[in-house]
């Protein structure tokens, strides 16, 4: 008996593509344009241009105002060329407000607040970003409550408990009060849940490193570029604060704010000398961010590459 064999049904063959095979010169041009800088257009370049002109123009007219005189400030319209008083005035603003004093208190003020609510600030943020202990979200969730209170209910009691510490017209009143900040420790705590990985922390418990170890050897040299930025916005408020020392300190022991005030005392407001002043207490702000600025411009970019 003869089998029949069935038709054998042809296999169509595959229709789907080949792969393509990325030849290497297209791989090469891949590389040329991922790392080809991009260049700005001409919008933006106008732009830039037009905000560092209205960034830049309050400085200049602070120092066209400081060296003309009185009656030619008032005038309308003002001056937009500086003057020739322009060193008489800084010279009678140094005198008049003690800006010599209150440069170094400033100095002292700024430096001592910035450098402590870096430190505390980094304690604390490493401690509610990795440590793991009972009530952290709560205690957290308080500090960060502390910021929506003014600071203008707090005066008076503040003010009695620095009189009853004998620290009343003394810069420690100045100080104690804002040696941290609940800001700082927010800022830092959002930076190291980010920055610093839980592996690194992990790796120096294994290695038998106890919490301040870790903090010393790990988490501040990745947290340096968030502690500078840190640093010069403390600075810079610290600096430039007018109202708690304002309240505890007098014209005797001043810092710079308050003693701008004493060229406004008059009947008649000598608006020339005023800003001769103000000039005066911009500008060791101005010589930080020049010699520093780079340093933390520089930082930030570190801190914002990962890999």
């Amino acid at each position: 008996m003869t089998t029949q064999s069935l038709p054998v049904r042809a296999e169509r063959p595959d229709r789907t593509p080949p792969a393509r095979t990325g030849r290497p010169g297209g791989r090469r041009l891949l590389r040329q344009r991922a790392g080809r800088q991009h260049h700005a257009g001409p919008l933006a370049y106008v732009l830039l241009a037009v905000m560092a002109v209205l960034s830049i123009f309050p400085l200049y007219w602070t120092m066209v105002a400081a060296s003309t005189d009185n009656t030619r400030v008032s005038q309308t319209p003002p001056p937009f060329l500086p003057g020739p008083n322009l060193f008489s005035n800084l010279a009678r603003a140094w005198d008049e407000a003690a800006m010599g004093k209150a440069m170094v208190n400033s100095l002292i003020v700024a430096g001592v607040i910035a450098l402590s609510t870096v430190m505390f600030a980094t304690l604390a943020g490493f401690a509610f970003a990795k440590l793991r202990f009972k009530g952290r979200n709560a205690l957290l969730m308080l500090v960060i409550g502390t910021m929506l209170v003014p600071p203008q209910l707090g005066v008076v009691p503040l003010f009695m408990m620095m009189a009853e510490l004998g620290w009343s017209q003394q810069l420690p009143a100045v100080i104690f009060p804002t040696l941290v900040s609940a800001v700082g420790v927010f800022f830092m705590r959002q930076y190291l849940s980010e920055a610093l990985p839980d592996e690194l922390v992990e790796a120096g418990r294994v290695d038998g490193a106890h919490s301040l170890r870790i903090f010393w050897s790990i988490v501040l040299p990745v947290a340096r570029p968030a502690m500078a930025v840190l640093f010069m916005i403390t600075f810079v408020h610290a600096w430039n604060d007018f109202f708690w020392p304002f309240v505890v300190l007098d014209m005797t022991n001043p810092t710079v704010p308050v003693a701008l005030t004493q060229l406004s005392a008059g009947y008649v407001r000598d608006q020339s000398l005023i800003m001769a002043g103000a000039l005066l207490g911009t500008l060791p702000l101005l010589v930080m961010f020049i010699v520093f600025g780079r340093q933390i411009v520089s930082g930030i970019m570190a801190g914002a590459v990962k890999g």
